[in-house]
Formats: structure tokens, sequence, C-alpha cells
């Protein structure tokens, strides 16, 4: 399979630090502000919201990101924690899923067959169909400490996908109010010459991060933040478990 895709994953963690890190612009035009976050410029509510999201013990993370080998996207759907917890799935722009639970030491993943079909293009038939009669539907497991899983097990770690992003000094434009899955943001905004970056903060409760935008050319897509502070499903699955360092030794 091809170490580079899945290793991708940990694109959510610079796209995230990249977005946040550089929110640049003016307040309301008329430099006071109403509302939520009255009296706070764009930049400071951009400020506390990392702050507040950064101290989560855990969080979901949806989203596109981008896969340079296949100058696609990748999509995932992941709950993680800063115990190094992780599960959720993730999708091949189209090209089948996987599903990826990490707990304790031990990374698992159950790929469906187009995923590893997308993943084997370059082998020989036989080959491609030998890994999806063994695989295909089947949960296998891995050291999370061994080199073909080190870059998943990096991104179910919260603290190293949301990185250190406290203290960004942010002048994010304040833009307007809205209601993002039914809670209440106020909306950011910077501009980078023809890349826009759009920031959504919760207004009610601490001010956590919601969704971020981009338009930028290197980093394009949307992450969107929630379940913060909820159990990261991450149990170990039952039944058989198809062993990959074994096969491997």
């Amino acid at each position: 399979m091809r170490r580079t895709a899945l290793a991708a994953l940990c694109l959510a963690a610079a796209a995230t630090a990249g977005l946040t890190g550089c929110l640049p612009g003016s307040d309301s035009a008329n430099g006071k502000p109403k509302g939520p976050f009255a009296g706070l410029t764009g930049g400071e509510i951009a400020d506390r919201a990392m702050k507040a999201t950064t101290g989560a013990t855990s969080l979901r993370l949806t989203g596109d990101v981008p896969d340079d080998e296949s100058n696609g996207t990748i999509r995932i759907d992941m709950a993680l924690n800063k115990k190094g917890e992780c599960a959720g799935t993730m999708a091949m722009g189209g090209q089948g899923k996987a599903q990826l639970i990490k707990t304790g030491d031990t990374v698992y993943m159950k790929y469906d067959e187009a995923f590893l079909r997308a993943q084997g293009k370059g082998d020989s038939t036989s080959d491609t169909d030998a890994v999806v009669a063994m695989m295909a539907g089947k949960w296998t497991k891995m050291s999370a400490k061994g080199k073909d899983a080190k870059d998943i097990a990096g991104f179910c770690d919260l603290n190293t996908v949301l990185g250190d992003t406290r203290d960004l000094n942010s002048d994010a434009t304040r833009s307007t109010t809205t209601t993002l899955d039914g809670t209440p943001a106020i909306v950011l905004h910077e501009k980078d010459g023809k890349d826009l970056y759009t920031l959504y903060v919760a207004t009610q409760g601490k001010p956590y991060l919601l969704k971020i935008t981009s338009t930028s050319k290197k980093d394009p897509g949307t992450l969107t933040f929630g379940d913060y502070e909820q159990r990261v499903p991450a149990d170990k699955p039952q039944g058989k478990v198809l062993d990959l360092d074994a096969l491997g030794s």
C-alpha cells in the first residue's frame, strides 16, 4: 500500500495551524464591535478560540485533507484525544474508505475493497487480488510504534494535531454572526492575496473553533471541529483481527 496516502492524514494538523496562524486584517468598520465578544478585535477572538480549542482534551475533526500524490483529497472524520486515542474513518476521494482505531500502542484499520484496489495501483493484478482477499472488510492491527503506523499514530494525538498554536497574536477581521449546526458562532475573515480564510468561533460557552474554510491553492478545503470533551470510542475491535506485523516478520 502507498504509505504516503496514509501519511497525508497528518496534513490536517498543518492545515489547521496554517490557517489560524495567518489571520491579519481589520476589525469592524466603525471600530466598535457589538454583540458576542463586544470590545474584542477579531484577532483577540481568534487567539481565545485557539486557547480554548488547544485546551480541550478531546474533539472530533471532520474535513478534506489534500493528498499530494493523487492531487485529490482525503475525507476524514475522526474523534481523537490527548491520550493518543482516535476512532473514525477516511475516504480517498471516492476511491474507497478505511476505518481507523488507535488505542494503547496498537493501530487497528479496516479497509473496503475499493480502498485497497486504489492503493494497489501499479501492483500486479494477482498481488492486488491477494491483498483484497486477505484484508477487505477485515480488521487489521499494527504496532503504533512501527514504521508503517507511525504517521497515523501521530495524527491520533490531539496535541500533535493542534500543535503549538496557543499564542497567535492574530489580527483577524470580524464579520457576521451565524448558526453552525445549531451552535451560535461569529465569523472571522482573512485575505492573503487571492486566498481567503474563514474561521467560525462559538459565541456561547467556551469559544471553541467550529470550522475553518480555505480557498488557498496550497491548503484548500474545510475542517470542522465538534464533540468537544466527549469520549473517543477507541474500543478494540471484537472478533478476529489480522496481525500485519506478524505477517511481515
